[in-house]
């Protein structure tokens, strides 16, 4: 007797879960004052701890991707709840020791690990599970990313203020370690050769393709062969320019609002909150919107509106115009994390897609420490965002010219593949299509 398939949509959830909780990570500024006032660490040394999180986040993605299409969510999901729960709770020792170093070690680099594997557990395999909605699959789980400092900010600082910094890592490693156990157990791949119900895959329909949207894969590639092709480095420089323009103003986008728009600090402390709406509205909005429109149109879209965004923001006087600019960023900030997936199934196949993703996300690692360092080492220069805005406008610039290049490789690799279906179907020998 056949095993019954798994809900895909239960599996969705399961990865929510999963995001849900590695996601505090952008919670991690509740932590800063009141760590400050106790040990009287510097601003800078406390938000090093993230920077060092996010850091690993790339890099463990990068390396462990390999494990997780060897070994599975399921088993991915756990390490990473073993690896993650005890970033968190052992921040907790490191806090009651009073060692920033202690910090760094178990926030940064335990922390940082888990949060790599569980980054990409779940959003590999829900693209095996929606091969008809792959942007709405990746995005839900990645907008749980995007929206989670809404949930464990208010509670964190709650727990600050009742128990103290300590035990508030005790009692959310030991909460993460729980959701990240229950949601991994769900976890699994789908069987071999199962489709959802009444879909039929783009490689058994015409091969013709609405100009910026890819109907089917264009190849099945190994990690090892997607990044010996241009268009997967076309893809990495993508996000990097996205993510570090875009990381930058979130890490910096309270004083910016005090400066630029003469905000008060209480005015930009709530903009910075609704920041995290935005955040997560972009992942999941976006994300569906390329099932539609295409992944490559997406990125264009994306890319077009953050030029005119970056070029606008230090003329934005008014604080209405300068929320709606920052707005718009973040949105298509967490919209380039929630589509970059989908994409990569398009371009590569979903053969080694959690370990193709992960080397992606090396990208993130680089953007999520360059940013915030070129804004404030340009501030610091100038006393001014201006020079720093118009910088980044720039980077746009090149971002939309390489949004523009990937689209002519897909163009070229396309008809290609298009000509080797014929040829194969007449029996005339092709060159295989990478």
């Amino acid at each position: 007797m056949r095993n019954k398939v798994k809900n895909r949509w239960l599996i969705a959830a399961s990865g929510v879960g999963i995001h849900i909780s590695i996601g505090s990570a952008y919670a991690w500024s509740v932590f800063t004052n009141p760590m400050a006032d106790k040990f009287g660490w510097e601003t800078t040394e406390i938000s090093f701890a993230f920077s060092m999180a996010i850091f690993f986040l790339g890099f463990s993605a990068a390396f462990m991707g390999p494990f997780v299409e060897k070994h599975g969510p399921r088993k991915s999901g756990m390490l990473s709840a073993l690896f993650f729960s005890v970033g968190v709770a052992g921040s907790g020792i490191a806090t009651a020791a009073g060692s920033l170093y202690l910090l760094y070690f178990f926030y940064g680099i335990v922390g940082g690990i888990g949060l790599g594997i569980g980054y990409i557990a779940p959003v590999s395999t829900l693209v095996k599970w929606f091969p008809d909605r792959r942007g709405l699959a990746t995005g839900m789980a990645i907008m749980g990313f995007g929206f989670a400092a809404l949930i464990s900010g208010p509670a964190a600082a709650s727990l600050i203020h009742s128990i103290g910094i300590s035990a508030t890592f005790f009692v959310l490693g030991a909460a993460y370690f729980v959701v990240m156990m229950l949601s991994s157990q769900y976890l699994s791949a789908p069987p071999e050769g199962w489709l959802p119900k009444g879909y039929t895959p783009p490689e058994r329909k015409e091969p013709a393709a609405p100009s910026g949207k890819i109907s089917r894969d264009l190849s099945q590639l190994t990690a090892k062969e997607a990044i010996k092709t241009r268009r997967f480095w076309l893809l990495w420089f993508m996000l990097f320019l996205n993510v570090t323009c875009g990381i930058a103003i979130l890490s910096l986008a309270s004083p910016m609002a005090q400066e630029i728009a003469g905000m008060s600090a209480i005015a930009a402390a709530g903009m910075v909150g609704i920041t995290g709406l935005f955040n997560g509205a972009g992942r999941i909005g976006w994300a569906s919107l390329s099932d539609y429109i295409g992944r490559p149109n997406v990125y264009t879209t994306f890319f077009v509106m953050e030029v005119i965004a970056f070029f606008l923001i230090p003329f934005a006087s008014n604080p209405f115009l300068f929320q709606i600019l920052v707005f718009a960023i973040i949105t298509c900030y967490g919209g380039g994390f929630a589509s970059v997936p989908a994409y990569i199934g398009d371009l590569f196949g979903t053969k080694q897609l959690g370990a193709i993703h992960g080397y992606i996300l090396t990208a993130w690692a680089m953007g999520g420490v360059a940013g915030p360092l070129l804004l404030s080492s340009i501030y610091d220069t100038t006393h001014s965002y201006d020079l720093t805005m118009n910088i980044f406008g720039v980077l746009f610039i090149i971002a939309l010219l390489l949004s523009l290049w990937i689209r002519a490789d897909i163009r070229k690799l396309r008809e290609q593949k298009s000509q080797t279906d014929t040829n194969f179907n007449t029996g005339t020998d092709s060159p295989n299509v990478h």
